[in-house]
């Protein structure tokens, strides 16, 4: 499902008791996209999402390899084996990927550092 993304306007009451009507109708330019929950899987998935003004963008929808940097500051590519950390319990349980989740790999635990659905790839950094 779509996210509105509403302008907030006056929360208070006018002070006078005077009924409170709606500012204006939704707007299409308000509404963003859809969460693209990024899965662990075997292959990698990604999905080419055309934005405003024909700007396309690439979503990741399935995630098997992981960017990451070890202690030493040297990058590897590596296999996701499962998530296991999140700020959501549900993701752990589903192994979607987010910024800031914890993940198993090849090398140890390892920590996401990007905003995987909207980047199109997987950095994250040795734990």
């Amino acid at each position: 499902m779509d996210q509105y993304h509403k302008p907030y306007g006056k929360k208070v009451g006018s002070g006078t008791g005077g009924r409170r009507r709606k500012f204006r109708d939704k707007k299409l330019s308000h509404i963003g996209g859809t969460f693209p929950a990024t899965k662990v899987a075997a292959k990698d998935l990604k999905v080419s999402v055309r934005g405003r003004g024909g700007r396309m963008s690439i979503k990741l929808k399935k995630a098997s390899m992981i960017n990451v940097v070890s202690k030493d500051g040297k990058m590897k590519k590596v296999a996701i084996k499962r998530v296991l950390e999140s700020h959501n319990p549900e993701y752990v349980r589903m192994n979607i990927v987010t910024r800031g989740a914890v993940v198993e790999t090849e090398l140890g635990k390892a920590r996401v550092t990007n905003r995987v659905g909207q980047d199109g790839i997987v950095n994250g950094v040795l734990i």
